[in-house]
């Protein structure tokens, strides 16, 4: 049992409460310590950093908002669409309410993937903190299941359509692909059976997960401590008490910090609530704003925004792709086998692979892979931190080329989620077929690359720049 403090008799009252709370829930004030006011971060974080409690805010905001709409919504495919309607119309605030979900599900991604850019600028995947970016990828991954079963519950053309070509996609697979998307649909078409699944996880099941990854993801974060835009260690130097010499308290240093973030980002959320919530199309398609029916398909079907780089990955594996990754897997084993300086077993192995893969490329068809390769899109950033072997954690420290391939990388990545928008195109597939491609070099190659080049030193502690 903690020690029981009293507080003086003239304390003042807010005083002797938080002695009285103190004595009786010593927890809540020992985690807060230990994760707030005791919690030591690098005192030379950037503009970079605003980004993870960004997220956290927009979580909070998705929760309190998807509580309220779920006040007023029906899971029924005769009922979801005019429910809609009548929170946008009838019910008191119900039309910001529905905004600020709606533009909260794209600035969610935005925050994310900003946040998922930082970590890979300054090296945030790596020892010791693997676990706090595996942690984060699956948070990804949580909320690309969750924006897709969100997607569906307004029941407007492209909610249907949409999840009608997505879960038509894991027919692809082979063997169990009709048995797998009959389960997910609970039907043999998108239908109210389909709709009340989407809610039942979309509402409950992905949200508990969700929120225990986030904790897992700071609590593994806090156990290790924070990475800096230098890519140092700062429990390596540490004073007489064993306070960090380049850290200071996250409360109230950074907290103050996080609020010109949420404040500048508060603005602009607020801005495209009133002025443009449905950004021209993208965050809420125009398309939505038409009942779903089965019996009429839009021109042209394209998933939102967040998903379009994957969704556009997906349409460039055509059967020519097919055949190039052929080409690209014999090539590489060669360039393994002749200057990889392989043993003889490392030799047999790669051949073996290189077989393997080409015998598996020309069995299964161009849509079976580009399942494939859309989901690997995703799963490859697990592996970030094996695949890195750069001496210098940040980009700082690294060649001036780096930043180069870091800058092509986002380029095709905006480009891919650009035509994924628009509809198909021979020019188009080429230029994503050739994203793509560059998509997984860089992180496949990424062992090879990540070492080449000339390195500046990495300095023993911080260097601390103001913004």
């Amino acid at each position: 049992m903690a020690e029981w403090k009293d507080a003086p008799a003239d304390a003042p009252a807010l005083h002797k409460a938080t002695v009285w709370l103190e004595n009786r829930f010593p927890t809540a004030f020992a985690e807060y310590k230990k994760h707030l006011s005791e919690y030591y971060a690098p005192k030379n974080f950037n503009f970079w950093y605003f980004f993870g409690s960004l997220a956290l805010l927009v979580l909070v905001i998705q929760i309190v908002t998807g509580i309220f709409l779920v006040m007023h919504y029906k899971p029924d495919a005769n009922l979801a669409f005019a429910s809609v309607e009548y929170i946008m119309r009838d019910v008191p605030g119900g039309w910001i309410i529905r905004y600020m979900h709606s533009t909260g599900a794209s600035a969610f991604f935005i925050v994310v993937y900003l946040h998922m850019f930082r970590g890979l600028l300054y090296g945030s995947y790596r020892k010791p903190r693997e676990l706090v970016w595996i942690f984060g990828c699956a948070i990804f991954l949580c909320l690309m299941a969750e924006a897709f079963f969100g997607y569906l519950l307004p029941w407007g053309q492209m909610s249907y359509w949409g999840a009608q070509v997505i879960v038509n996609l894991f027919a692809a697979v082979p063997f169990v692909g009709e048995d797998l998307a009959l389960l997910i649909r609970g039907d043999y078409v998108v239908s109210d059976a389909t709709l009340n699944r989407f809610f039942s996880f979309h509402v409950i099941a992905i949200p508990l997960v969700l929120l225990g990854l986030v904790v897992a993801h700071l609590l593994a974060l806090h156990d290790v401590g924070s990475n800096n835009p230098d890519g140092v260690e700062i429990k390596a130097k540490k004073d007489a008490s064993g306070k960090p010499l380049d850290g200071i308290p996250f409360h109230p240093y950074y907290t103050v910090h996080d609020i010109l973030g949420v404040s500048v980002f508060l603005m602009i959320f607020t801005a495209i609530i009133f002025f443009a919530p449905e950004m021209g199309g993208y965050f809420l398609e125009y398309n939505n704003f038409i009942p779903a029916d089965p019996l009429k398909t839009p021109p042209h079907i394209a998933p939102v925004w967040y998903f379009t780089p994957y969704y556009s990955m997906l349409r460039a594996t055509t059967d020519v792709f097919v055949n190039v990754l052929v080409v690209v897997a014999a090539l590489g084993a060669l360039l393994a086998v002749i200057a990889g300086g392989l043993s003889g077993k490392g030799k047999l192995a790669v051949v073996v692979a290189a077989v393997v893969s080409i015998a598996l490329l020309k069995t299964f068809d161009a849509k079976f892979w580009g399942v494939v390769v859309m989901g690997g899109a995703v799963i490859i950033l697990f592996f970030l931190p094996w695949l890195d072997r750069s001496p210098a954690k940040s980009i700082r420290y690294r060649p001036t080329w780096h930043r180069y391939m870091y800058a092509v990388f986002v380029v095709f990545f905006v480009v891919l989620g650009y035509l994924g928008i628009q509809p198909p195109s021979d020019l188009g597939t080429l230029v994503a077929q050739i994203g793509t491609l560059f998509y997984f070099a860089f992180f496949l190659l990424m062992p090879w690359w990540s070492r080449i080049g000339e390195f500046k030193p990495v300095p023993e502690r911080v260097v601390f720049k103001a913004h």
